[in-house]
């Protein structure tokens, strides 16, 4: 067993990694060592881990089926080492936080931050797929995530919900108003996330709902390329309530009866909920009553 758990970590570290020559630095050992340990693995079993073009590789299904097993298995024996080495250092423990929403994760971090001040934080951003990818990985401990679609590998809970405002320029019809319609949206040019935005994804909905059009102008991928154009008279836009920075030259704008809203939730891999530091975070992050 002692043999098949090295060809394994070969495997996991060339899967992870995208190529033998990483996955040997990634494990300090040769690039032969990982290439052998790898054609072995796939020798004893008859199977096809990788798809070889060149110094190109893929992974094949059986491969991709594989990884989702390591990833657990070498996963949580890096958990382990960190624990070790947080002991080691002297330290009362890590928390990796991962989220797609800057706002929402500084506001936990800085509670965090007074909750646990002998706790080292590592807080990071990236699109929800990227996050996602970061958690399944065990690189990050905890994600806040818009999420549209739940994994059965994760455990989710509600952390906090959102209007979605709209933001025009300051010399805009609407910007002298209190609240508008989502009617008033019909005809108007408007500058919309990237297509996968959880924000464009529940205007998009909600106003197919309303049978209104989008008329979109641009679609850009971060909120403050939008807030700059809409400053600029492209168009229209909307971002969460949380997520609005005032920038010079625009306002934002809130909707009658709120007809735009985002959740988002707190999530780790189902097999971590019982760790301590993370089953204490989910239970002191319950949502404030709406």
């Amino acid at each position: 067993m002692f043999q098949y758990h090295k060809w394994l970590r070969s495997f996991h570290a060339v899967a992870r990694t995208g190529s033998f020559t990483s996955a040997a630095e990634y494990l300090s050992v040769g690039q032969p060592t990982v290439s052998e340990q790898v054609c072995a693995l796939e020798s004893m079993f008859s199977v096809e881990l990788f798809h070889r073009r060149g110094r190109f590789i893929e992974m094949s299904a059986a491969g991709r089926q594989l990884y989702a097993i390591t990833q657990g298995v070498f996963g949580q024996e890096e958990e382990a080492m960190q624990l070790l080495q947080s002991f080691r250092q002297r330290k009362a423990g890590m928390l990796r936080l991962g989220a797609v929403s800057p706002p929402i994760a500084m506001s936990l971090t800085y509670a965090l931050m007074q909750q646990y001040p002998d706790v080292e934080l590592e807080t990071s951003f990236s699109s929800e797929h990227e996050t996602l990818e970061r958690l399944y990985n065990f690189d990050i401990d905890v994600a806040i995530l818009a999420l549209s679609e739940f994994d059965h590998r994760l455990h989710t809970q509600l952390y906090r919900r959102y209007p979605i405002v709209g933001v025009v320029r300051d010399d805009h019809p609407w910007a002298g108003l209190e609240q508008v319609r989502i009617e008033q949206i019909r005809g108007e040019r408007v500058v919309l996330r990237e297509r996968g935005s959880r924000t464009r994804q529940l205007v998009e909905e909600a106003c197919q709902r309303a049978g209104i059009e989008l008329d979109c102008a641009m679609q850009l991928n971060s909120r403050e390329a939008i807030v700059h154009a809409i400053a600029q008279g492209i168009g229209i836009g909307f971002v969460s309530a949380v997520e609005y920075a005032e920038t010079p030259g625009t306002r934002p704008i809130t909707f009658v009866d709120h007809p735009f809203h985002i959740e988002y939730h707190l999530c780790c891999l189902g097999i971590r909920r019982n760790r301590p530091m993370i089953a204490e975070l989910f239970e002191s992050s319950l949502p404030p009553p709406t």
